[in-house]
């Protein structure tokens, strides 16, 4: 099997980084470190500390939502994101950024307003959209740039 037929995916519980068959990523995969799935249809909570393991180490595209607790638009989008992450998932990987916990990323992304869609390819920002957006707009914002 060559690079091309294989995908790093990291772990959304223990961050660890897996070589999963292309052919594999519509399975049940699981984590070969804490055995857990490796897609869950769950958007992912991510700290600054494991936010570079995930935008650096994973072969996916990683969906970012950045939002803070106080925030009415961010308490709407969440059941939306949650459901989008079901949708997408295994071709992309969900993530949810509290900008009042990670404010230095914050400041390294310029969010300005939230909440704040960032698209992330290859480990570089490939399109952003700022505001609350109902499953369809989102579903189709982000296959856009896929």
């Amino acid at each position: 099997m060559d690079a091309a037929d294989t995908l790093h995916v990291v772990c959304p519980h223990c961050d660890a980084v897996n070589r999963l068959p292309r052919a594999r990523l519509g399975t049940n995969a699981r984590c070969g470190k804490c055995h857990q799935a490796l897609f869950d249809g769950q958007p992912v909570s991510l700290s600054e500390a494991r936010f570079e393991t995930h935008l650096t180490r994973n072969d996916l595209p990683l969906l970012v939502d950045f939002w803070a607790e106080w925030c009415g638009p961010c308490r709407m989008m969440a059941p939306v994101f949650q459901r989008a992450a079901a949708e997408l998932e295994p071709h992309v990987r969900l993530a949810k950024v509290d900008t009042d916990q990670a404010q230095n990323l914050a400041a390294r992304y310029g969010i300005r307003s939230i909440p704040t869609l960032a698209l992330f390819r290859n480990g570089q920002e490939v399109a952003r959209a700022a505001g609350a957006m109902d499953l369809s707009n989102l579903l189709a914002w982000v296959r856009r740039y896929l």
